[in-house]
């Protein structure tokens, strides 16, 4: 599949290195020469310099023959203008990285498809939402729900209080069971696990449940004594920060800190009366305890720095704050900054990178993220009639070491899966694979 990326920022070499391990064509345009310095070289793609609104560069790549092309700049009305000439020069399908709220509303979508703009991803808003998902059950590090929260996905770290560890999968799981354990983060190890495998003291696990035993997960997670979230501190008044004080639930409170007054003052103009906007430097323990971080149940790091997100989140918890969560934008310091137990951590590049990974797919793909501490990735399928998913129970599905399903709506249920289970046209599948197997899932359901 040739796929041309418009964009050697974050986002866009992300993306690229992303796609490049996956033997995609790929090509990476900006029109600045040193951005694409080192992405030649060092990966299985093109760098090429020249302008995404310039439609002689753009022949020139043969943007006719792609079958994606992807607008990441940081500027939005030129991603716009790019996909817009891309499609009338030939390109399949297009994606554009905006940050104007407005234009997903859905009564824009189909007004943009007629400029030639295919799909819209506003980064900063997804970003937003996880925090805000993640700060509704405290006690999770990652929390998704699929098809409107018919199924959901549960990341909790296990502790001494957990009652399932060191117990062998398949004497926890039985025909009962209201909940299917589908991976297993441990030190730098990913697990897609079998029926003989163990829980231990420090994993991450990825739970798929139904709503009404989250409380059952909780108990048995060991988290029942975990605070709920009622008052929220933001460091850093980024564009991530607005989006999160917007979405977060009324009955909680939200301060935000940022040390320059000029955002300070633009901060109260996009936001209510329910939101206290602080002029200071966040890193100030004496002012983030005069303002009540003690009180403070969930403590939100936005800056733009990754080293003083995560430091900071460490110093909140050693305050007693039990929900730390951190931006951190350089995937490097994941691993770290798990090892240093700061707790849920965000990055909009994966989280973009899985949108945009979706489009790529033949398969009817709803879905696709990467687990943040996991190199493990969910998708949500939706099965096709006379697909090879539907031929067999799964057990006889012969799925390759690394997938497995972890649950399935149909009709507007959500349902566990055991080997006996056959899978339907019309249902929604929720898949796990590790890193970069999705393509070969894709084969079942397409």
């Amino acid at each position: 599949m040739k796929i041309i990326i418009a964009g050697a920022g974050a986002v866009g070499t992300h993306l690229a290195k992303l796609l490049s391990r996956e033997k995609q064509d790929i090509i990476l345009m900006d029109d600045d020469e040193d951005r694409l310095s080192s992405m030649g070289t060092n990966f299985d793609l093109m760098a090429v310099t020249g302008s995404p609104t310039s439609i002689g560069a753009l022949k020139d790549i043969g943007v006719n023959g792609a079958e994606l092309f992807v607008a990441v700049t940081p500027d939005e009305s030129r991603n716009i203008t790019a996909c817009m000439l891309a499609t009338n020069l030939g390109a399949k399908k297009t994606l554009a990285r905006i940050d104007n709220y407005e234009y997903l509303l859905p009564k824009n979508k189909e007004f943009f498809k007629t400029l030639g703009v295919d799909s819209l991803i506003y980064p900063e808003m997804l970003a937003a939402k996880e925090i805000v998902s993640s700060m509704r059950m405290s006690w999770v590090r990652q929390w998704w729900e699929f098809c409107g929260g018919t199924l959901i996905l549960i990341g909790a770290k296990l502790r001494e209080k957990a009652e399932i560890l060191n117990i062998p999968l398949y004497e926890l799981g039985g025909a009962d069971t209201p909940y299917h354990v589908v991976a297993i983060k441990r030190g730098n190890e990913t697990i897609i696990p079998r029926g003989d495998d163990v829980l231990k003291l420090h994993d991450i696990v990825y739970f798929t449940t139904t709503r009404k035993y989250i409380p059952y997960i909780r108990k048995i997670a060991g988290k029942e004594n975990e605070a709920d979230v009622q008052n929220v501190m933001i460091m850093g008044g980024s564009r991530i920060a607005v989006r999160t004080a917007q979405y977060v639930p009324d009955y909680m409170k939200v301060k935000i800190i940022e040390s320059n007054i000029e955002r300070c003052n633009r901060l109260t103009e996009l936001l209510d009366d329910r939101v206290m906007i602080i002029n200071g430097d966040g890193r100030d323990m004496d002012l983030l305890v005069e303002e009540g971080l003690k009180n403070t149940q969930a403590f939100v790091a936005l800056t733009g720095n990754s080293e003083t997100n995560i430091l900071a989140c460490l110093a909140a918890k050693r305050m007693g704050v039990s929900k730390t969560v951190a931006e951190v934008e350089n995937i490097d310091y994941i691993t770290m900054a798990e090892s240093l137990d700061i707790g849920t951590v965000i990055n909009k590049k994966m989280i973009a990178a899985g949108h945009i990974y979706q489009m790529m797919l033949d398969a009817d793909v709803s879905n696709v993220k990467s687990l943040t501490f996991a190199n493990a990735d969910v998708a949500e399928f939706t099965v096709k009639a006379g697909s090879k998913i539907t031929r067999h129970p799964i057990k006889d599905m012969g799925l390759p070491k690394g997938i497995t399903i972890g649950g399935l709506v149909r009709q507007g249920e959500g349902l566990l899966v055991s080997g006996d289970t056959m899978i339907l046209p019309g249902d929604h599948v929720v898949v796990f694979c590790l890193d970069m197997m999705i393509k070969k899932a894709e084969k079942y359901f397409s």
